[in-house]
């Protein structure tokens, strides 16, 4: 039976450091160690805690899952200002699920985190852009670059670095924060930048070009997932199971009906609609966990271990479960 469209039982709460360690304590019990509800029919029902960013369209499932909710689960949405923040929520068990980075959630199990991808959620989102004289990777010796610390992004301008033959010394390679990226673009404090959307889209509207695809590399375009626990698995797979459901066929309806949900985040959230729907357009929104998905994951892991994010790339088999979402 088709789950109704009401959103009202979607709580969505905006969290800081602080708060996160006390919500984990009072408010936000995994769904693990959380009790359960009757429902109308005398049934029990668990609510899921999964955590997001806020603003951002590839990361907005969470706040559709009500509409599509499995029988016996409720969802509780808690938005945080980072994906590795995310992932020592899952570690804490402040959430029971977040829509995460992909890197960030390799880093995490290469320290023995138990952390799991258990379904694709966004692929793409990325840029390799520059101003006026700058066309070709060779173009930025001399050039200010700003990069998002250990990042898949970082990973990919990298390998393009060492492709050219460029290395550190050649340009100067600044750390800028995601929601600061186009900001420092569009002031002149960099010259180019290997960075995420929207601050890519904001970045072309101002002028900005690619220098090179951002996806040519051998970790392609990997980038989000919907990651949870080690725990969570062997303790309620049943559960695992209807979320990944309810992911899948969120994601089935945002790519078909983007004119019906994104007018709804721009209310909640605010931002640009112009500037959201070209991030739209650089963005791949899937659940599945393919033969060549997994590949992409296990060279990503590679290419971070190489660069000295990790010290070891863990097994692929280690960082995704396929069990859960469609392998083909």
């Amino acid at each position: 039976m088709r789950p109704t469209t009401s959103r009202t039982a979607v709580r969505a709460l905006a969290l800081g450091s602080v708060l996160a360690a006390t919500l984990s304590l009072v408010a936000c019990s995994g769904a693990s160690d959380a009790g359960t509800d009757s429902g109308d029919g005398g049934g029990e029902s668990v609510t899921v805690t999964v955590g997001t960013l806020r603003g951002q369209p590839h990361f907005y499932q969470p706040f559709l899952y009500e509409q599509f909710a499995e029988e016996g689960v409720e969802f509780e949405v808690i938005t945080l200002d980072t994906t590795p923040a995310l992932s020592d929520a899952l570690v804490a068990g402040t959430i029971d699920f977040a829509i995460s980075g992909v890197t960030p959630t390799i880093s995490s199990v290469a320290q023995d985190r138990d952390l799991t991808i258990v379904a694709s959620a966004a692929d793409g989102g990325s840029g390799f852009l520059g101003g006026e004289g700058i066309s070709s990777v060779e173009d930025l010796a001399g050039k200010k670059v700003g990069y998002i610390q250990g990042s898949a992004q970082e990973v990919a301008l990298r390998y393009y670095l060492e492709e050219a033959g460029l290395t550190d010394s050649d340009l100067e390679l600044t750390t800028i924060p995601v929601p600061e990226m186009a900001s420092a673009y569009t002031s002149g404090s960099i010259d180019a930048f290997f960075g995420v959307e929207i601050g890519v889209s904001i970045a072309e509207a101002a002028g900005a070009t690619e220098i090179a695809d951002p996806y040519a590399t051998p970790i392609g375009r990997v980038n989000i997932g919907l990651v949870t626990t080690g725990a969570m698995i062997e303790e309620q797979p049943e559960v695992v199971q209807k979320v990944v459901d309810t992911h899948a066929a969120t994601t089935a309806y945002m790519n078909e009906n983007v004119d019906e949900w994104l007018p709804d985040m721009i209310a909640e959230f605010g931002g640009d609609q112009d500037v959201l729907e070209s991030a739209l357009e650089n963005f791949w929104l899937r659940s599945d966990l393919t033969e060549e998905y997994q590949g992409q994951l296990e060279a990503l892991a590679g290419q971070m271990q190489e660069l000295g994010f990790i010290d070891e790339a863990p097994a692929i088999e280690d960082v995704v479960d396929t069990t859960f979402a469609p392998t083909s």
